[in-house]
């Protein structure tokens, strides 16, 4: 327990030194800043355009529009951050020889893996939780909430999805070798999800469903109990994905 506090502790410390935790907060930020914004200027940009001709009706802007924008942001450029940020977070130690010190001294394997899952998965729930307060701060400053639901639960579906992420990300890297190996494995996995949510029958057991059906949650079109079995997937596989990455890792030659 000891290494583990204290490997972790050595994270976090290096996710500060290299920027990571502030790129992830400025980015964040950015997003929950400016989901609302686009969502309230858009149809007013629009609107001005100069169509030849053509008259464009666009509807005043709602909440639910900007939440709309805010999941669509996280869901796109969000994932894209994350892969950039932790795609190589053992795959490049690896590449370096920075690990094998370390478990010279007696440190666990399964310990490096659980130490630096913690570590990401905190700077995404900081991030995750930094940039909803602040698109729900601007939202409820600009528009109308009273017809949104679920909110809460919502959050909780993305932020499941982005856990699930960072566990691949982790067997992804310790599967390749490289720099980019393990960046390049996860962008194929979820490559393969994507095309698998093409099929309605596959939709319950595909993790993408976490981050595709939020605003349903919102408006109550789905009922929180309609994610349970996609929930119990998706903790089914992160969990499989951090026993595999400790397998392999044990038997790794470094």
């Amino acid at each position: 327990m000891r290494g583990y506090l204290a490997f972790t502790k050595k994270e976090f410390v290096e996710q500060i030194r290299t920027y990571r935790l502030l790129i992830l907060l400025s980015v964040f930020f950015i997003f929950g800043l400016m989901s609302p914004l686009l969502a309230k200027l858009l149809p007013k940009i629009l609107s001005g355009m100069d169509l030849q001709g053509m008259v464009i009706t666009i509807p005043e802007a709602t909440a639910l529009d900007a939440y709309a924008q805010f999941f669509k942001n996280i869901r796109q450029m969000g994932i894209i951050v994350i892969l950039l940020v932790f795609g190589g977070v053992i795959s490049n130690e690896l590449t370096k020889g920075t690990l094998i010190n370390i478990l010279a001294k007696g440190l666990g394997r399964h310990t490096v893996i659980l130490a630096k899952y913690t570590s990401i998965l905190v700077l995404w729930t900081l991030s995750l939780v930094l940039a909803s307060l602040v698109n729900q701060g601007y939202t409820m400053f600009m528009f109308d909430i009273s017809d949104i639901s679920n909110l809460v639960f919502s959050m909780f579906c993305l932020w499941m999805f982005g856990a699930f992420l960072l566990s691949l990300i982790i067997l992804s890297s310790v599967l390749t070798g490289g720099n980019y190996g393990g960046l390049i494995l996860t962008t194929l996995v979820l490559g393969v999800l994507l095309i698998l949510d093409l099929f309605p029958k596959l939709e319950k057991v595909n993790p993408i469903y976490l981050s595709s059906h939020n605003l349903e949650f919102l408006t109550e079109a789905l009922k929180p109990t309609d994610a349970l079995i996609p929930i119990l997937v998706t903790t089914v596989l992160l969990i499989l994905n951090i026993l595999g990455s400790i397998a392999i890792f044990n038997n790794k030659k470094l």
